[in-house]
């Protein structure tokens, strides 16, 4: 299935009153929109990434924006409304379905993004929210003290969230029933108006929108209280036999061997997945993707490191380096070196300045100094969100 995800964060969020655009405010020492980006970016199950930025930062995006490969961005509009149909024109003809997301939730889990695609795929359009839990009132707005009119059964009342998902068809009628002229606050509202069915998934009530200088206060609260450095370590060691490719790092290198194992068998790949897993304590790469299983064999072992980055993220931690030592005799990895790690990097979703990789030999010790086998080393260090 593919799957394009769409973060609104067009606009500039006057209410919160700071001197930037709110998506660009920090929590926890990265960007409100980097985190929302990220969450997407990240997710096993999204193909693509686009963002409706406001038109001053099209020329002038951050560095971390422009080092993600399935992410491209967009001028955004006026209303939200607007920058979704904008990014909506770019998005690919054979997606399935397609997410949109406030670049303002910063908090989105990896199961809410599973919810939304599992649903709008099997009905056409979905939501996520979050029932109301507080009696609610219907009042006549006017004046400074507004009166009650009447109480509104709070079961059938859902507070809405993103993302919200929609099949493609469904969300081109929703885009085409806002350029007709209907206003809306979210697509769901236009998917209505043009006769669709939307679906509530259920929401989370840790995925706030921040709106205000308050919400902002509590979500750096939030990552401060739980802002924790954690190390994890990995090893991994294969034979090497002649007619299988040599994998590192997710990098095809010329020689007469290669690793044997039920996937690939790229050790750099195996050890930083079980350093990431470590650090998080989820375990490691047998207990998710064991060679039991048929599903694993031949697997491209940078996939599974995709996937166990995603783990770890859904989780509620951020990957914040990967150190990898290859030992083996030879080849010798160094013309290889930068390639390696930036595929690592771009699987774990980090800077490839936060990955090294360094190559030694175990000076003719063992069945590695005899060239018989290749080993891998790793650390990784992760960070609380």
């Amino acid at each position: 299935m593919h799957v394009t995800a769409i973060i609104a964060a067009g606009g500039s969020g006057r209410r919160l009153g700071a001197a930037v655009p709110k998506q660009l405010l920090e929590i926890g020492g990265r960007t409100i929109l980097e985190r929302s980006v990220e969450a997407f970016a990240s997710h096993p199950r999204v193909t693509d990434v686009i963002v409706a930025l406001p038109p001053d930062l099209i020329a002038a995006q951050p560095s971390w924006l422009e080092a993600m490969p399935s992410v491209s961005c967009v001028a955004g509009g006026a209303r939200r409304q607007d920058s979704v149909a904008a990014a909506f024109d770019t998005v690919p003809q054979l997606a399935d379905v397609v997410l949109v997301h406030d670049a303002a939730r910063p908090f989105v889990s990896t199961e809410l993004i599973d919810r939304c695609i599992e649903s709008a795929w099997r009905f056409g359009g979905a939501i996520a929210a979050v029932p109301a839990v507080d009696t609610v009132k219907r009042v006549k707005p006017d004046g400074p003290d507004p009166v009650i009119t009447g109480t509104v059964p709070r079961e059938s009342i859902y507070l809405a969230q993103t993302p919200q998902g929609f099949r493609r068809n469904v969300l081109a009628d929703a885009v085409a029933a806002g350029r007709a002229g209907v206003d809306a606050t979210d697509e769901a509202s236009l998917a209505e108006h043009a006769g669709h069915a939307v679906r509530v998934v259920e929401g989370d009530p840790a995925n706030v929108k921040i709106t205000t200088a308050a919400d902002w206060q509590q979500a750096q609260n939030r990552v401060a209280s739980a802002s924790i450095s954690r190390v994890g370590t990995g090893y991994d060691l294969h034979r090497l036999v002649e007619g299988r490719v040599l994998i590192i790092g997710g990098v095809a290198i010329p020689f007469e061997k290669g690793a044997l194992g039920h996937s690939d068998a790229d050790v750099a790949c195996h050890a930083a997945t079980d350093a990431i897993l470590g650090a998080a304590s989820l375990g490691d790469i047998g207990a998710h993707f064991p060679d039991s299983d048929p599903r694993w064999k031949d697997a491209s072992s940078i996939e599974l490191l995709r996937l166990a980055a995603a783990l770890v993220r859904g989780a509620g931690y951020r990957i914040v380096n990967v150190d990898v030592v290859v030992v083996l005799e030879r080849p010798k990895i160094a013309p290889h070196k930068q390639a390696i790690r930036q595929g690592l990097a771009d699987a774990i979703g980090i800077a490839v300045e936060a990955v090294s990789v360094k190559g030694k030999t175990n000076e003719g010790v063992d069945a590695v100094g005899r060239g018989e086998a290749i080993a891998a080393h790793a650390v990784a260090m992760i960070n609380g969100q």
